[in-house]
């Protein structure tokens, strides 16, 4: 029996399922965990810990990761409320969560190795071994990305390999890496890798446009300092809420977007991502922020927005430099209560009444309709407002 043990983040796909018979092949016993961040439904639960054993797995444990993802991302994300490069919503910032997962699990096992199936083109290999370090002295072990020292093809030969072993590969596997969570999917591989349009079977969660419903769809959100609270005022936890929303507007097809992203080891990464309960929140917050936060606030937070995006992005999830930004994110909300009411049709989803003690809503005017000043007052603005540029306009003139 062999006294080399190893925690595997698992997710019994492609790349994680290959991990556990090639580490095995090499003296460990694999230990896997699956951190279930809320991607997946009871039957896919059982699967995955059916396919662990199958494969030959020591052990395997189910954590629900649920509430983590929304205090330690989805909260702060939406508070935020900026995508990475203005489009991608961060869906695999659960890595952090996993690795959370695969330490406490090391820790009782008595191990420090750690095994993960990232693979050296992307960017979840920073974020996986940076968590990592920022923990401690740990022996990582990556074996995608010491196939690929051979081996350029890397997923025909991690399917060829668990063939020739007698494992079975799901034929959605052959196709497209598919990562699935809380947060939303993602979807690459195959055409979407090259910059080609997206076939039939690239779709997730949302419905194309000839299946959305007739009907509108109209929810409201309730925040409080910036948390949503409740759906519809029903009270509710905010990991379930965020998978209430995600299959109301998955109908109407919200969310979906395909982009290319500038990654951190410097290449292009292409994906299809879904995400249409996030897309709710972040459409109701924007909404609310808008009409409660002064003029300032609104124009200088996205760069603070910006900021903590890119270090989840990159890895940098532990650094110092973002609870700093969390802090002034949190105190940015003290004022953002109240409901929205979020209406879709469809494809996209729309801020149709804000509700707000904290409305900032003059009492005597209201733009471009009615005001509580002079003619002469606004001349006045005017002009101090522009002197700077009308000085300039004045001593430089056109010739």
């Amino acid at each position: 029996m062999t006294d080399k043990h190893i925690v595997l983040a698992f997710s019994g796909g492609l790349d994680t399922s290959f991990c556990i018979p090639w580490l095995k092949e090499r003296g460990w016993a694999v230990h896997t965990v699956f951190a279930d961040t809320g991607g997946v439904d009871a039957e896919e639960r059982a699967y995955i810990e059916a396919r662990a054993a199958e494969l030959g797995a020591a052990s395997h444990v189910t954590v629900d990761g649920g509430p983590a993802i929304w205090d330690g991302f989805v909260k702060p994300f939406v508070m935020a409320g900026e995508g990475y490069q203005g489009q991608y919503p961060l869906l695999v910032s659960d890595r952090y969560l996993i690795v959370d997962a695969a330490l406490k699990r090391a820790a009782e096992i008595g191990t420090r190795a750690i095994a993960h199936g990232c693979t050296g083109m992307g960017n979840d290999q920073v974020r996986f071994d940076l968590a990592v370090k920022a923990a401690g002295d740990y022996q990582i072990v990556a074996p995608i990305r010491e196939i690929q020292k051979e081996h350029t093809q890397t997923r025909a030969y991690e399917q060829a390999y668990l063939e020739e072993r007698g494992f079975e590969v799901r034929a959605k596997q052959k196709s497209y890496t598919i990562n699935e969570n809380l947060l939303g999917l993602t979807m690459s591989g195959g055409e979407i890798d090259r910059w080609e349009a997206p076939g039939e079977g690239a779709r997730g969660w949302c419905a194309p446009r000839a299946e959305w419903p007739a009907q509108p769809l109209r929810v409201a959100i309730t925040f409080k300092q910036g948390e949503a609270v409740a759906l519809d005022g029903v009270v509710m936890p905010g990991a379930a809420m965020l998978a209430k929303l995600n299959g109301l507007f998955a109908k109407y097809g919200v969310g979906r977007g395909l982009y290319t992203g500038d990654t951190t080891i410097g290449l292009k990464g292409r994906i299809i991502f879904e995400a249409p309960g996030l897309a709710a929140l972040l459409t109701a917050h924007r909404a609310l922020e808008e009409a409660v936060l002064t003029k300032h606030q609104n124009r200088f937070k996205p760069e603070v927005a910006r900021k903590w995006v890119e270090l989840v992005y990159e890895g940098f999830y532990n650094d110092p430099l973002k609870t700093d930004l969390e802090a002034f994110l949190a105190s940015s909300q003290a004022c953002v209560n109240g409901e929205v009411v979020l209406e879709t049709q469809g494809g996209r989803v729309d801020a149709v009444a804000v509700r707000s003690p904290h409305l900032l809503n003059a009492k005597g005017a209201t733009y471009a309709q009615s005001a509580d000043w002079g003619v002469a007052e606004a001349e006045g603005f005017i002009r101090l407002f522009g002197m700077s540029s009308t000085l300039w306009a004045e001593i430089n003139p056109k010739p």
